[in-house]
């Protein structure tokens, strides 16, 4: 599968510019996103760029007095762990529970669920909020023997912890080929087992399920298009933590899932991004 690689130059360069640019971009078909200098770089699937999409998106940008610039090229083959390694993945730790990193990171410090990621192209690394909202989820949560589903599942660093935590079995979806082939090395860098992964979008739930625990951490747009097929994967008492969108999207994303007959438990919010959790 072949990428572009878009680099997006901002003025003001703050990081709610740059934050709701990858959030209206991932509206727009990208997939990853990593912080420079200037703004941020992006990649999108060179079959689904769409030229008048990107420019739409750019020139209707909700932040007022905010300049973008940018430029593509074909993104080349190249080892995305070099990459992380010599310029963004350092080692994340989330208390003493839990504590997240690549096999290029020593003396990393001792916690309950040591997770190695080894991100290539896909970006799921646990620094973005989203992921840090729904990794808290996970760890609040009594998974064991629950079966679950990691949807828009990228590293699968999520699937991951919730199988640690005794979740089985777990299932995870991604429609990107590399996120698949990523997911599949980082499960096998974990050793652990009972996690199945599958190419393909919501219509490929058709077979699947029903599931006690579904997360998905994808974007506003998606999780509104695809909440009903969530929905019909799950059995009464059923949990579904979502992320990828901010707080002020809550109220749609609420009205959605009561119309699909859940129930809103709670939300959490980390610099205006925001996971809420309901149940059926």
């Amino acid at each position: 599968m072949k990428y572009l690689e878009f680099t997006f130059r901002t003025s003001p360069c703050t990081e709610t510019v740059n934050d709701v640019l990858a959030a209206v971009l991932g509206d727009a078909g990208f997939e990853s996103f990593v912080e420079q200098e200037d703004g941020i770089a992006a990649y999108i699937q060179k079959d689904l760029y769409d030229e008048t999409a990107v420019k739409t998106t750019i020139e209707e940008f909700p932040l007022p007095d905010t300049k973008i610039e940018y430029t593509f090229v074909e993104a080349e083959d190249k080892d995305w762990n070099e990459e992380w390694e010599k310029n963004f993945f350092q080692p994340i730790i989330i208390g003493d529970r839990c504590v997240i990193h690549s096999t290029f990171h020593h003396d990393v410090p001792k916690s309950e669920y040591d997770i190695v990621i080894n991100p290539q192209m896909a970006f799921g690394t646990g620094h973005h909020e989203t992921t840090s909202l729904i990794i808290a989820e996970l760890l609040d949560s009594d998974l064991k023997g629950k079966s679950l589903l990691d949807m828009g599942c990228g590293t699968s660093i999520l699937a991951i912890l919730a199988r640690m935590r005794g979740a089985e079995p777990c299932t995870a979806i991604d429609i990107d080929e590399w996120c698949v082939r990523n997911s599949l090395e980082n499960i096998e860098l974990n050793h652990v087992d009972n996690i199945s992964v599958f190419q393909g979008d919501a219509s490929s739930l058709e077979d699947k399920g029903p599931f006690d625990v579904i997360i998905a951490n994808i974007n506003r747009n998606i999780l509104l298009n695809d909440m009903e097929q969530y929905v019909r994967c799950m059995h009464p008492d059923s949990e579904l933590y979502m992320s990828g969108f901010y707080v002020d999207d809550i109220p749609l994303i609420q009205a959605e899932a009561e119309r699909n007959g859940l129930h809103f438990v709670h939300h959490k919010e980390k610099n205006r991004w925001a996971a809420v959790k309901f149940k059926l």
